[in-house]
């Protein structure tokens, strides 16, 4: 069985998606759609853009979102059994497999965005890459700590992210490395995504997502809040509002789609990423980068 995942932000590079809009009538007619619906020509920033204007979040979510969304569409014989994707990349899973359409799901990849960053301007928080460490022994670290610092990414066995407080992730990164971490390090986001820090968002984000038409999708995706299977709309919508203060569980969702039948899985947009963390989750496993 053939599985398709989606990246999330941090993926973005200068010159994205050029030559899919250069190369192809369908992808041009997407992206100038795209510029249409945001109200701004993102993809003068994401072909010419420089690495710092790429880095705003009401810019890379969209841009990363455009880039894999575009890219699967003008793919020949893209007949995925299973779809997933890392925290946003999720949107672009949801688009591919048909449960949304390309104007709403680029309409609510901006709408997070944007409540995203204004969730960031509220408290100073961030996020920091655990290395070396179980998940068990990271989340004990996490619950000893005062203040909020959660475990955010289950990337791949042994690569944790942890996210909430400054203080509380800074604290939490001395007591990983204490506990044995091989490295413990604050990563250049604006915020702690996927964290309680991001209620504000999640509140914001809940009124869009409800107010939106979700489709039966042509297969299930595998959702980062549940790491199954989910192919009924309503419950689609429902993880999908919980996502933003809940953790992205990767190394769950693959285990359960590599048990469910996926021999293969091929990562759909910027980078190459999901292929790294699928190949280190099972070597066994065959792995295509679109």
């Amino acid at each position: 069985m053939k599985a398709y995942v989606f990246p999330g932000q941090g993926a973005q590079f200068t010159g994205m998606g050029k030559e899919l809009y250069e190369n192809s009538a369908l992808a041009k007619e997407l992206f100038e759609k795209a510029n249409t619906i945001l109200g701004f020509r993102i993809t003068d920033i994401m072909f010419e853009g420089t690495a710092e204007e790429l880095k705003q979040t009401k810019v890379t979510q969209p841009a990363v979102f455009l880039h894999s969304v575009i890219l699967a569409k003008t793919l020949e014989n893209f007949t995925p059994d299973m779809v997933a994707g890392h925290s946003l990349g999720e949107f672009s899973a949801l688009v591919a497999n048909g449960a949304l359409s390309f104007e709403d799901g680029l309409k609510l990849v901006f709408q997070r965005a944007i409540a995203m960053q204004k969730a960031c301007e509220i408290t100073p928080s961030t996020m920091a890459a655990v290395l070396g460490l179980d998940d068990k022994n990271v989340e004990e670290v996490c619950a000893s700590i005062d203040g909020i610092v959660v475990a955010a990414n289950y990337n791949c066995p042994g690569q944790l992210v942890i996210s909430g407080e400054f203080s509380a992730v800074e604290k939490a990164c001395e007591a990983m490395k204490t506990a044995g971490a091989k490295r413990a390090l604050l990563l250049p986001v604006g915020g702690a995504f996927h964290s309680p820090m991001m209620e504000p968002a999640r509140e914001e984000l809940a009124a869009a997502i409800e107010a939106t038409t979700f489709n039966t999708p042509s297969c299930p995706v595998y959702q980062n809040v549940t790491a199954k299977a989910v192919s009924d709309a309503d419950e689609i919508k429902k993880n999908l509002i919980i996502q933003l203060t809940a953790p992205v569980r990767w190394t769950q969702s693959v285990q359960q789609m590599i048990k469910d039948g996926a021999t293969s899985f091929t990562e759909v947009g910027p980078g190459k990423v999901l292929v790294g963390l699928v190949n280190k989750i099972d070597k066994d496993v065959e792995t295509i980068s679109a």
